[in-house]
């Protein structure tokens, strides 16, 4: 039996928290590539992916890779797993896409417009008001909401990312 498609599109409800908007069928951290401008630049021969890794694509770019969600360790403390998610954070030039990490130190915001794809085991992704179970080719497409991607089984996650430069909300 053939896997049918799923598509989660977040969003924000009256007071700006982030929700899942739609949930259901859509109608019918190796990193790849990055745009710097709109329309992208296709005569240049520079490998883009030597750009750096950040979190967000450059204004009015995009960027496209692959990232791994590890399985949560119950033998760390919330403090050095505070400490290790600010530091990856501000590896990636992110530290102030960090808005409200109350409810899990991965919370982040960026002002993109994102197309995520499950490839590979299973996450949760953490909204303000909701959380949603992910299963492999499962689509997200995030849009400059605040969130996480949680991993509480005991394999690692392969996801693929294409984010898009957005005006924030």
């Amino acid at each position: 039996m053939e896997k049918k498609l799923r598509r989660i599109i977040t969003g924000h409800n009256e007071e700006g928290k982030s929700v899942v908007a739609y949930d259901g069928s859509p109608y019918e951290e190796v990193y790849m590539w990055a745009t710097d401008n709109s329309p992208a630049d296709n005569k240049h021969s520079n490998d883009a992916a030597k750009l750096g890794i950040r979190l967000e694509p450059p204004a009015n770019g995009s960027k496209f890779a692959f990232f791994v969600v590890y399985p949560e360790d119950p033998s760390k403390s919330a403090e050095d797993v505070e400490k290790e998610y600010a530091a990856g954070f501000a590896a990636m030039d992110a530290s102030h896409c960090r808005p409200d990490t109350s409810k899990h130190p991965g919370m982040h915001k960026t002002k993109t417009v994102d197309y995520i794809i499950l490839l590979k085991g299973e996450v949760t992704l953490f909204l303000d008001e909701e959380e949603v179970e992910l299963k492999p080719f499962d689509v997200v497409i995030q849009r400059g909401t605040n969130h996480a991607w949680v991993n509480k089984g005991s394999k690692p996650a392969l996801l693929a990312a294409i984010l898009i430069d957005a005006e924030p909300i």
